[in-house]
């Protein structure tokens, strides 16, 4: 991409798509306007992959699951005014989830003095948490495309470039000789090791304490320290668990308790509640991580990571720290400690974390309806192993987190805003990572409703997903959240849309699932011939996740 010389004949919007391409962009998810079709139409014929898709919102949410999913910066294009507002609620949950991302969202033109979709841009997206940088300086541009890389792969958060579309059309008259990439620039410095009196303190710490649970999070991923927690576990006669999105991480050993949190099954609560020391490794612990703090009331905590914290969202969330990379920490800690005779870690608890259901509340079964439970069940014992799984948010979020076989490199969960409507798209951005993969999307009828335009999408891009949908005809978490309070429903009730068809309409199988004994030659079907599809799968409204039964208890 370095090449001197004139720029006869090019525009600015063409230098531009060049210092995108100079990042070794090789997706985009856009949806173009009167300030980036240029540009991305520059970026597209420079061999850039392009996803056009129907929402802006879904650009940002498909870029952030791509980004997760390559370890690389996630890139996505809006125009400006109307298609930037659109990213508002895309853009706090990737700056919670730490999640690189580039976009460019175009600006207003400055020679107008009056523009339709004109709108001071930079304070919509610094509430967000995002960082704006208004692009008005053409000979400055590519160093700044550039800088912006670089602070979103340091920073680990979005950056949101807005170019003034006038600008973009003027006519490049410097050279054609781009910065260096913001990976050449990047520190290149080893993991960081423990210091020996703190790996000391903490073996002290872990030698004091009875019953011990190893929880690793998405920092114990990217350092590659999952087998290195597992042997520190058992050398301490500990468990391991994992923070969500981080699950399956140990999902192939005995001592998993699986997830901490809010979504963790009956045996880890019970486990965790007898925890007198948890050993944090390379989380944030954030609040739903300890459920509030209610998840190992007697325990301390130790935490392992680069950037230790002590107070997390509002509550003090560690009492001891070992500031190291994740695997180099636990290592030293393990190194430091004589291995213990097993006392916790028995087969009679390995056999109740593998046959204990992760809920055992009983609900009155309804005629025609499925349990949810059991419509996981089905699917975790169905379902090929090498597929790729999407989690999305809502009340069904917490029934698919319950599938104990899947590793934590075919599960994707990003939930750090709460938002519905987000898994279709991520879905997007998994299937555009992994394009020889099947993708299968789990999601709630309120949630795909929210952005069901993008099945149009998924078909013309020719993505092989498949969208598994409970279909309870209602946004359920509020509707047990009013029946708690003794209030009316109707508000959150709207009926089980007819999704299999819908889904046909826009050119994509459908299926309405009224027998689950039907799943295995149906997946048989699907892994044959690919494409993409939705799965209608009809399920109770009675059926109370225990998140919801705890935090709102009927009156």
């Amino acid at each position: 991409m370095k090449d001197a010389g004139a720029a006869d004949g090019l525009k600015l919007y063409d230098i531009l798509a060049r210092a995108f391409l100079n990042e070794n962009v090789t997706t985009c998810f856009a949806l173009l306007g009167d300030a980036n079709m240029n540009w991305a139409t520059r970026l597209s014929e420079g061999g850039c992959k392009m996803v056009y898709v129907r929402h802006e919102h879904c650009a940002a949410a498909a870029a952030m699951a791509y980004a997760r999913k390559t370890q690389d910066v996630g890139v996505a294009t809006v125009t400006c005014g109307p298609g930037l507002t659109q990213l508002m609620t895309a853009l706090p949950a990737a700056v919670r989830a730490g999640i690189p991302m580039v976009i460019f969202a175009g600006e207003a033109p400055l020679k107008s003095a009056w523009y339709n979709q004109a709108i001071d841009q930079a304070p919509f997206v610094a509430a967000t948490g995002a960082a704006y940088h208004a692009l008005h300086h053409p000979e400055r541009m590519t160093v700044a495309i550039r800088d912006a890389f670089l602070q979103a792969r340091r920073e680990r958060r979005p950056v949101v470039l807005g170019v003034p579309f006038d600008l973009q059309n003027l006519n490049w008259t410097g050279g054609t000789t781009l910065p260096a990439p913001s990976r050449d620039l990047l520190a290149d410095v080893s993991p960081m090791p423990p210091p020996p009196a703190d790996v000391a303190r903490a073996a002290d710490m872990v030698a004091r304490a009875r019953r011990i649970v190893v929880m690793a999070g998405l920092g114990a991923v990217e350092a590659g320290a999952g087998p290195a927690c597992a042997a520190l576990a058992a050398a301490c006669d500990g468990l391991l668990a994992t923070t969500l999105p981080a699950r399956g991480l140990f999902h192939d050993d005995a001592f998993s308790l699986g997830i901490a949190g809010g979504f963790s099954t009956e045996v880890a609560r019970d486990c965790l509640r007898q925890a007198d020391l948890i050993i944090a490794v390379g989380t944030s612990l954030a609040h739903h991580n300890s459920d509030g703090g209610k998840l190992w009331p007697d325990a301390q905590l130790l935490q392992i990571d680069v950037a230790p914290v002590a107070i997390s969202q509002g509550r003090v969330a560690a009492q001891a720290h070992l500031r190291a990379d994740a695997r180099l920490g636990v290592e030293a800690l393990y190194a430091a400690l004589a291995p213990r005779a097993p006392d916790w870690r028995t087969e009679a608890l390995a056999a109740r974390i593998r046959d204990t259901a992760a809920d055992s509340f009983v609900f009155p079964p309804e005629p025609g309806l499925h349990d949810p439970r059991d419509v996981v069940a089905a699917f975790e014992a169905a379902l090929p192993a090498d597929w790729q799984l999407v989690n999305s948010s809502g009340h069904c979020s917490y029934f698919f987190a319950q599938m104990p076989s899947r590793p934590q490199t075919h599960f994707l969960t990003i939930r750090e805003f709460g938002a519905i409507g987000n898994g279709i798209s991520f879905a997007m951005g998994v299937a555009a990572a992994r394009p020889e993969d099947t993708v299968v999307m789990f999601d709630g009828d309120g949630s795909l409703l929210m952005h069901v335009q993008e099945l149009e999408t998924i078909a013309r891009h020719g993505l092989n997903i498949v969208i598994v949908v409970l279909n309870d005809g209602a946004y359920g978490s509020e509707i047990h959240k009013l029946r708690s309070e003794g209030l009316s429903d109707a508000g959150a009730v709207f009926g089980r849309t007819d999704l299999a068809a819908i889904a046909r309409g826009f050119g994509v199988g459908g299926e309405t699932i009224t027998d689950l004994a039907a799943l295995p030659a149906l997946i048989a079907r699907f892994a044959q011939t690919g494409g993409a599809a939705v799965w209608d799968v009809p399920v109770s409204d009675r059926v109370v996740s225990p998140v919801i039964r705890r935090a709102h208890p009927p009156h």
